[in-house]
């Protein structure tokens, strides 16, 4: 059995928290670092509805760090390096839904002392999730093993985000219903890290399928609501950021050959000149042979579910992608553990009542 703690509660912590306490006996549930004062000091299982377990939130990152745990749930709004060097440092490993992908196109710096941290603690890190994460990583990579040659790679993801309730998300990071000339790479510290992480997804696959990529670039076009939309308890007003276009392309030669592409809308408003893919995730590999591939998360395909559930499906398969790498996290070596160095990760239990 491996002990856990989970860092950040939100959307994605939750499915996490809830999963570990409603059926997973090779994981203990021993600690969980919040941010907001309404949970610190709350049960674990009281804070995602399910009975008392004896074990409580708190704000306090050193409280988390003399707990003695074996890995680290590291799921916040928004990704501290200093935290994650310090949990490593402490002899805890860490499993990430929001940045360390591919390490080798990390910045040195912050590459050098995450290293150090896990050699301080004898202990690794691995990021992963959904895109990026399994759908722009561990997919391409299972899908090459059928490829003879490979000429281009593309993901797009399409989304309606108004469906969405964590609208600090929607609307504090990313920027929807700011004015449109603010939107860019790099206009916001949240944007820039957005960008980042996409950027090194696209050198991940670039270097794990042998494309020698020169660059990798990254833009965006926002396009303007036509009219309001009230988004839960935010207005988004006509004339501001209700679409952002991204692209993240690495070429070789001025040669575009791995891209991912983010069609992102507020409002249901969709562009008529943009691309028209299908809502979800399509995977297009060019090459011989040719070979795509959609995925689309519902709650479920055969019974009645709400619109809640089915948006929060999502949310369960990025949390499920590394919750159930922690077994591996833990046993492997000391370092950097990326979706290229791990197995298979899949869950041997998933038919388990």
């Amino acid at each position: 059995m491996y002990r856990v703690i989970q860092w950040g509660t939100g959307a994605v912590g939750s499915e996490m928290m809830t999963a570990i306490l409603d059926g997973r006996p090779d994981l203990e549930l021993v600690g969980a670092k919040v941010y907001s004062d309404a949970k610190d000091g709350a049960d674990l299982g009281e804070l995602v509805g399910r009975a008392p377990i004896g074990v409580r939130a708190t704000t306090d990152v050193d409280a988390i760090l003399a707990t003695d745990a074996d890995c680290v749930l590291y799921t916040p709004r928004t990704a501290h390096l200093d935290d994650v060097c310090a949990v490593l440092a402490s002899g805890k490993n860490v499993a990430t839904t929001a940045f360390l992908f591919h390490p080798r196109r990390m910045n040195p710096a912050d590459r050098d002392r995450v290293l150090a941290a896990c050699e301080t603690g004898g202990s690794s890190v691995h990021g992963s999730g959904l895109n990026p994460g399994n759908l722009s990583g561990v997919l391409p990579l299972a899908l090459s093993g059928m490829s003879r040659r490979i000429d281009k790679v593309t993901l797009q993801e399409r989304a309606d985000w108004s469906v969405y309730e964590s609208t600090g998300i929607t609307f504090d990071n990313m920027a929807f219903g700011a004015p449109v000339d603010s939107i860019s790479p790099t206009s916001t510290d949240f944007l820039a890290f957005n960008s980042s992480i996409f950027t090194e997804q696209v050198w991940f696959l670039g270097d794990a399928l042998g494309a020698d990529l020169d660059e990798v670039t990254a833009t965006v076009e926002a396009v303007a609501a036509q009219q309001d939309h009230q988004i839960f308890d935010h207005l988004l007003a006509a004339g501001t950021t209700a679409g952002q276009h991204w692209r993240w392309t690495g070429l070789r030669n001025g040669e575009p050959l791995v891209e991912i592409e983010t069609l992102w809308t507020v409002g249901n408003e969709y562009p008529g000149h943009w691309p028209k893919p299908r809502h979800g995730w399509t995977l297009t590999i060019e090459g011989d042979p040719s070979m795509q591939t959609h995925f689309f998360s519902m709650a479920s395909f055969t019974r009645a579910a709400s619109m809640e559930e089915h948006v929060r499906s999502a949310n369960v398969a990025t949390a499920m992608q590394v919750l159930n790498a922690v077994a591996a996290v833990c046993e492997a070596p000391t370092g950097f553990a990326t979706s290229a160095t791990l197995p298979l990760i899949y869950n041997a239990g998933a038919f388990a009542r």
